[in-house]
């Protein structure tokens, strides 16, 4: 008996597996079914006894990337108190998490439209909370907004792989770019 559940845990172990690697090099989009079998060495049948529902499998192959990660953290953001300090720390965090799974990332924000509503919806929710953590509770529509832009990792990907800015000189745009963003305008009298 503990043989046969081993062997069913280690047969979902490379289905998980093979999804990972699957969704890093060639994206949600394109991994099939047939694909993931054949990356793991077992039959379609067996992808779908293990996950009946394709979202369980992408639940599944978030949570083994995400596991295997260093996520950002924005309770150390929040005990920085001033917005220049917070901002510096939080980009920093944000883009060194970025850095380290780029390949992944990629795939992702590339076919974010395609994953299912929920996780989807989840990586949205996520970057709102990066968002809160750093604004701290300002209703400022023009310092969420830089800052939020400044999150995304479409900017990153912008200034550091694009312009092959390091994250460190990111990060220092960012936030030059956040404090004069989000300044109140003045208005003309």
């Amino acid at each position: 008996m503990r043989e046969r559940a081993r062997q069913v845990d280690d047969t979902r172990n490379r289905i998980v597996a093979a999804t990972v690697r699957l969704h890093e090099t060639v994206g949600p989009a394109a991994t099939t079914v047939a694909g993931i079998a054949a990356e793991a060495g077992v039959t379609r049948l067996t992808v779908y006894r293990h996950f009946p529902e394709e979202e369980s499998l992408f639940y599944a192959c978030s949570q083994h990337w995400r596991a295997r990660q260093a996520p950002p953290d924005p309770n150390v953001w929040a005990e920085t108190g001033e917005l220049s300090a917070r901002l510096r720390v939080g980009f920093a965090d944000v883009y060194r998490f970025y850095r380290a799974g780029q390949s992944m990332l990629t795939m992702i924000y590339r076919d974010l439209e395609l994953l299912p509503a929920p996780l989807r919806q989840s990586i949205l929710a996520r970057e709102d909370a990066w968002c809160d953590a750093l604004v701290a509770g300002s209703r400022s529509r023009r310092l969420r907004a830089a800052v939020g832009h400044g999150l995304a990792f479409s900017t990153w990907q912008s200034l550091c792989v694009r312009q092959a800015l390091s994250d460190r000189e990111a990060v220092g745009l960012m936030c030059d770019f956040v404090l004069v963003a989000g300044r109140p305008r003045r208005r003309p009298t």
